[in-house]
């Protein structure tokens, strides 16, 4: 059976940092005095230090035609509807993948051999899709076949991969350009209800491109199992409601995951020894996330420090971040290493995937 590979990652994120605007603007929209600085304390330990949007995170005395303000755009009493942050999604979607997809690098004849577009975001859609940006973008002819994984929530990405796994074991020849992008920001409430300003409080705006193919560089793609955690299907949701996509992310979320990888890392793992595995690439949901993936998994300190630095850096961009993170592994990772990756999202469901390190793309 033919092997599939990961042969290389690119990123993009936009060029607006907003994590403190966010904190601030949370701050002033909380009313509660007793809130505010349970807010701010947690605003602190979030291991956030940025996150970026599409949305300028203040006006400005000159704008340009692609400038959005913020303060416009989440004015408190009338945020917009869902029809205004689509259109958002749609002016400024197409920017971000053409931004991932030049990073990614591909040669002519590399453009010339894709034959598979994947694209996965649960934060925005229209038709014609980033599917058709992703062909036009690369030069693909018409013929290039297109799927769109929509609305799965964080562990899309994971899933696109097995798609692509699949086509390549399926097609040898196939080449697969997998897209990842989510623009979370579109898609805060005016709410004080202090558990749903605090989910929004991780989520940012990125772009992942990927390239997979039967070329035996990179990351080889060896299996993955989709877990199913029992009780927990309505700890995250995701509903498209008349003032954008509502998200409801519940506190229990981290122990949950913790209890789940601690009695069933062997699921996960199959026949791997934790102990072999020296590549984690695992999504941060969020501190505690990671925290409980860490506890759970019996993990040393230095394990999550790839989840750790992109979460820090870029929060949480939804099924754009595991990507981000499997990319800062292939920078050092040695031939030979074992790695296993996981993202979590509605269900509650754990998506993961083991991999084998077998040279630098």
């Amino acid at each position: 059976m033919t092997q599939a590979y990961i042969n290389r990652i690119a990123t993009a994120v936009p060029e607006f940092d907003v994590h403190q605007a966010f904190v601030d603007f949370a701050d002033g929209m909380l009313e509660d005095p007793r809130v505010k600085p349970v807010f701010q304390r947690m605003a602190q330990r979030s291991g956030i230090e940025r996150r970026y949007s599409v949305l300028t995170p203040e006006r400005e005395a000159e704008t340009t035609e692609f400038t959005i303000n913020a303060h416009q755009f989440y004015t408190l009493g009338s945020f917009p509807g869902t029809a205004k942050r689509m259109d958002v999604f749609e002016r400024f979607a197409p920017p971000l993948a053409r931004a991932a997809l030049d990073n990614l690098k591909m040669s002519k004849e590399e453009r010339a051999g894709v034959t598979h577009v994947i694209v996965t975001s649960c934060t925005g859609l229209y038709a014609p899709g980033l599917d058709f940006d992703v062909v036009d973008h690369l030069g693909l002819p018409s013929s290039t076949e297109r799927t769109m994984i929509g609305f799965m929530g964080c562990y899309a990405a994971i899933n696109a991969l097995k798609a692509a796994r699949h086509i390549v074991r399926s097609e040898p020849g196939a080449k697969v350009v997998c897209l990842n992008l989510e623009l979370c920001t579109l898609h805060l409430q005016e709410t004080q209800e202090l558990e749903q300003v605090l989910s929004f409080l991780v989520f940012g705006d990125g772009c992942a491109a990927a390239l997979v193919s039967a070329e035996p560089v990179g990351f080889a793609m060896q299996s993955f199992k989709s877990v199913m955690i029992p009780g927990t299907r309505e700890l995250i949701t995701w509903r498209i409601r008349e003032l954008g996509f509502d998200m409801l992310l519940s506190g229990k979320v981290p122990g949950e995951i913790g209890k789940a990888l601690g009695v069933g890392a062997a699921e996960v793992l199959g026949s791997r020894a934790k102990e072999d595995v020296t590549l984690w690439g695992v999504h941060p949901g969020g501190k505690s996330v990671l925290d409980a993936v860490e506890r759970g998994l019996g993990l040393p300190a230095e394990a999550l420090c790839a989840s750790r630095e992109v979460l820090e850096r870029f929060g949480n961009m939804s099924s754009a971040t595991v990507m981000f993170v499997l990319e800062r592994l292939m920078r050092t990772a040695k031939a030979g290493e074992l790695g296993c990756a996981m993202s979590f999202g509605p269900g509650l469901t754990a998506e993961t995937m083991l991999f084998e390190a077998v040279g630098r793309a």
